[in-house]
């Protein structure tokens, strides 16, 4: 059986970490999976979305595999392309979804903070708990908390391990939506079909932006937004967009 299962709905892949009894954890050949499903589906242009969840109820994923790390599998867990599990150090154009379905710890909180977007089970829990095994989080939680939250927040989070629930979480701004668990799916699949539905340049370009804006001064923003609106202004999206729209139809991207 695949540690990482694939499935296509419409313009949206979906990608599940298939370790249910090791609590998803990721091991080397996760990683390997998950570095080359990534790279296939950023060349791919049928792919707009991606789902990202893990099999099961009980984790989203448990973070390194620490059997594997201790059996030798440190390099082909955090050194392949994209980093630990092929994702936390990728810069993937096309919108992630983190569809949350138990705890997300440690290394698997990591995965979900490379996700663009987060929807949650109701029972999901979110930490960097590694100070308590004398680590650090390093797969990127240190860089992306205090981004994603209140400097203050992300600092009780790293400083005390202890991790919060998912209705803190969402009142956080950390995720987008808490569903109950038997929704999750669903409740992600409608959310990457709303992004599905817009046109995938101006998508791609609409977050490319937004994500480098937060670290450049605004000069240097607007430079970027510039060479966005040059790209997508100019293309056949750009025409395609009015024109449905004058002639009461649904667009037909072409994603050029």
């Amino acid at each position: 059986m695949a540690v990482v299962e694939r499935e296509r709905r419409g313009h949206v892949e979906i990608l599940t970490i298939n370790r249910p009894e090791a609590r998803n954890a990721i091991n080397a050949a996760v990683t390997t999976a998950m570095a080359d499903a990534l790279d296939e589906l950023e060349a791919d242009q049928d792919c707009w979305v991606v789902v990202l969840t893990g099999a099961g109820d009980k984790a989203f994923s448990a973070g390194m595999d620490l059997k594997a790390f201790a059996a030798g599998e440190g390099a082909g867990i955090m050194g392949n392309r994209g980093g630990f599990a092929g994702i936390t150090q990728r810069d993937f154009p096309k919108p992630i979804i983190a569809a949350v379905n138990g705890s997300c710890l440690a290394g698997g909180c990591e995965i979900m903070l490379a996700c663009d977007l987060v929807v949650a089970a109701e029972h999901a829990v979110f930490g960097i708990p590694e100070v308590k095994r004398g680590l650090i989080a390093a797969g990127g939680g240190l860089i992306r908390l205090p981004k994603r939250l209140p400097l203050a927040v992300a600092l009780e989070l790293a400083l005390t391990g202890e991790p919060i629930d998912a209705g803190r979480a969402l009142q956080l701004g950390l995720v987008n939506r808490v569903v109950p668990l038997d929704r999750l799916l669903s409740e992600a699949l409608v959310l990457a079909e709303q992004i599905a539905a817009n046109a995938p340049l101006a998508v791609r370009w609409s977050k490319k932006v937004m994500k480098e804006a937060m670290d450049l001064p605004e000069a240097e923003a607007w430079k970027r937004n510039q060479e966005a609106t040059a790209v997508v202004f100019t293309s056949a999206d750009a025409m395609e967009g009015p024109r449905a729209f004058a002639e009461k139809r649904p667009p037909v991207w072409q994603g050029r």
